[in-house]
């Protein structure tokens, strides 16, 4: 397939795209092979007028032989781009649904795969706070931009965005205002100390990386959706071996474990916004074992 492209940039092919894929991930070992392809095509556009080539393979020139310039390519590869209580119903399903289960863990795990510049964990971190349940839990984000994630550990958002924030705060169940979980300097906001304390972020890679860590919750949030269906397989492997016996998976609004390679192995929960559950472990009989 060729891509259309303005008049005064050369026209690429998939197979042109997939070589420089093939490229940065063998200069620079970040993997997008796998990566939806109509995904990549917009975001290579974006970076042709950004770096102002008129063709992919001047763009690969740039960027395999500047380091800066790779960094600032994978700010548009990565679309970092979330809010925070996104889908306030997923939220209210997690307090209602998933919440009282993780109560009866001593110490909770949950792994925010994908987790950009931190909204998503942060908000995970209200709603265990608000639900007696943070002081003894560990929230893992995790995303392979380390400039999101140097943005998502320090608690420091634009003042504009809270309103929305604090609505969608509101409508996923919050018990108090989402205001007195942050102070304001400026133009900013700077979420709690107490909050973060409890949320590590570290590099990791669906593409390329292993489990590293027993969970009981993993959200997972429109990443799935710029992937190919080699890639959301690995992924949701990954999810599954993760999880504990009866641990939940979230997905975001545009996605589904339905259709992948474990998709037996997952159960979705009534009336929950993507939310799912990982299905007990059949023994030799065949009957599952369920608790």
């Amino acid at each position: 397939m060729t891509q259309t492209m303005h008049a005064s940039v050369v026209p690429y092919t998939d197979a042109q795209l997939q070589a420089l894929m093939e490229a940065l991930y063998q200069r620079y070992s970040y993997d997008f092979r796998d990566y939806s392809l109509p995904s990549q095509r917009r975001r290579l556009n974006h970076a042709l007028e950004r770096f102002q080539c008129d063709s992919l393979s001047a763009l690969q020139r740039i960027v395999l032989d500047d380091a800066v310039a790779f960094g600032q390519l994978l700010q548009i590869l990565t679309v970092p781009v979330t809010q925070m209580f996104r889908d306030p119903g997923f939220f209210l399903a997690l307090r209602q649904q998933v919440i009282p289960v993780l109560k009866t863990y001593p110490s909770p795990r949950i792994w925010v795969a994908g987790c950009c510049t931190g909204e998503e964990a942060l908000s995970l971190a209200i709603v265990l706070h608000e639900e007696g349940l943070l002081a003894r839990s560990l929230i893992y984000a995790t995303d392979i931009n380390p400039q999101a994630l140097e943005k998502a550990a320090t608690g420091v958002y634009s003042i504009l965005r809270m309103e929305q924030a604090s609505a969608d705060y509101l409508a996923a169940g919050g018990t108090g205002r989402l205001e007195d979980y942050y102070t304001v300097a400026h133009a900013t906001v700077r979420f709690d100390a107490r909050l973060l304390e409890h949320i590590n972020y570290a590099d990791h890679s669906l593409a390329t990386d292993s489990v590293f860590a027993e969970t009981q919750l993993i959200c997972c949030r429109n990443v799935l959706i710029y992937f190919n269906k080699t890639l959301q397989d690995r992924a949701l492997g990954l999810f599954h071996e993760s999880l504990c016996h009866r641990g939940f998976l979230g997905l975001g609004s545009r996605e589904v474990a339905n259709f992948s390679s474990v998709a037996d192995d997952f159960e979705p929960l009534p009336e929950a916004e993507k939310l799912y559950r990982k299905r007990a472990r059949k023994h030799a009989s065949g009957v599952r074992h369920d608790t």
